[in-house]
Order: structure tokens, then sequence, then C-alpha cells
């Protein structure tokens, strides 16, 4: 290969690049030769390939694409899927207009719960803000059917005991505006349907669920079922996410 040895790059960083995965993913993709470089299938750790050269995942031919950051405000009765076997609309139509790119969502929202969902083709950030290590925080406005009592406010607040484990909020209240039956609930758990396991649990159904702050993103200015690109400021508060 020819190049000036400056512009190469890491090949696990490139499938990153180019929004196959995260770049410890992409080291197990390598290591059992899903990946080629000009032909030859590659399964060393840190080889460095040229802007220029030609690479393949599984056969199909990758492109290192500009690092994209859409913010969507979810409406109801959409799944977070990039596809549906049962015909059933998902969040990819509703950033279809967002980015050329092939854009991944962030973790996940019910199909009846709204707000923010992030999508990117950065897959390290990506991994980034779904690993529990990191617990990025989220913010939900949630309505239930009933009014809420101050002491199941209390067993939240001390740590509720679910089938999948013991789970302790970071904040949890009434909000400021709504009744007894609306809470503020903050949480870095990234568990599947958790916010409405904890109520449930206690014997509330969710009338309604609203992310309404995640990794330190708002809804400011950005009505239901409309994304934004997210500014280079907002995207450096999230690469510095420790």
């Amino acid at each position: 290969m020819t190049g000036n040895t400056d512009s190469k790059i890491r090949l696990n960083k490139y499938l990153a690049h180019a929004g196959i995965c995260s770049r410890r993913e992409a080291d197990t993709f390598i290591a059992t030769g899903n990946v080629s470089v000009n032909g030859k299938v590659i399964t060393e750790m840190g080889f460095k390939v040229n802007p220029t050269d030609e690479v393949r995942f599984n056969g199909e031919l990758l492109k290192t694409e500009k690092k994209e950051y859409v913010l969507l405000n979810k409406p109801k009765n959409f799944i977070t899927t990039t596809r549906d076997d049962k015909g059933r609309r998902t969040v990819m139509e509703l950033v279809a207009n967002a980015s050329k790119n092939r854009l991944i969502p962030v973790g996940r929202l019910d199909r009846n719960t709204t707000g923010l969902l992030l999508f990117t083709n950065d897959g390290d950030l990506a991994k980034k803000l779904t690993h529990p290590k990191h617990g990025v925080s989220k913010l939900y406005h949630v309505v239930l059917n009933k009014n809420v009592k101050a002491s199941d406010l209390d067993k939240i607040r001390t740590g509720i005991h679910l089938d999948d484990g013991r789970i302790k909020v970071d904040e949890v209240s009434f909000t400021e505006q709504g009744g007894k039956s609306e809470v503020g609930i903050k949480i870095h758990s990234g568990k599947n349907r958790i916010v409405r396991k904890i109520f449930e649990h206690l014997g509330y159904d969710v009338v309604k669920l609203d992310r309404v702050l995640f990794a330190g993103l708002t809804k400011k200015d950005l009505p239901r079922g409309h994304w934004r690109h997210l500014n280079k400021q907002e995207v450096i508060n999230l690469r510095n996410i420790q």
C-alpha cells in the first residue's frame, strides 16, 4: 500500500467512522475475518489503512463518513428500530431526510414513549452513550393513572427491587406544574422499560411517558415529530462524558 503514514488510521477506527460498529466491536469482526483491505482479508490487530484503500466489511465496500448527530423529539406509535418485518412505522421514517448517511438510534424508546432520541453514524459515541459504566442521565416526565403516594416516591428513592435487580434512581419528585399524578424521574439505568417497570411494580399504570432530557440535551425549540442537528458544542459535550 502507498500513502503518507501520517494519514493512516487503525482499521478498527475506520470501521467505527464508517458507522458499522464501535472500535471494540470492530476488533472482533477483524479477528474473525469479516474485513478485507484491497482484496486481502485482514485479521491483524492494529493494522492501519490509508484513506484511499478499498476496505470491505462482509464484502460491502465502506466509505468513511462525516460524523453526524441528529436529535429527534419522538412522537407515539413509532418503534425504535432500523426496520420492522411486521410493517410497523419506525423512527427511521422521521429522520429519513436528516442525512444521506446511515444513522442509527442511540438506545431506544418504547413505541408509546415520546421524547428525545439521538441518531448518529458515530459508532464509538453510540456505544459510549449506551454503556452502563458512563451512567448517561435521562429525565422523564411520567403521567400516572392515579395520584402517587409520597411514601411510594420514598420507596423509589431508596431503591426498588425488580425481577432484573435493584434499581436506584438519581432523583424523583412531583412536577412543579402537574398534579400528584405527574412525576419527574431522573435515572441513568439503560434497562429496557425500566421507568414503566418501577411504577407498575408499585401498582400504577403509566399513561404517558416523555423523555425530556438525554445526556444533557433538551427538547428546547424542538416540537414533537421534528429533528435537528446537534451543534458543535453539544457534540463536544457528549464526547467529554466520562
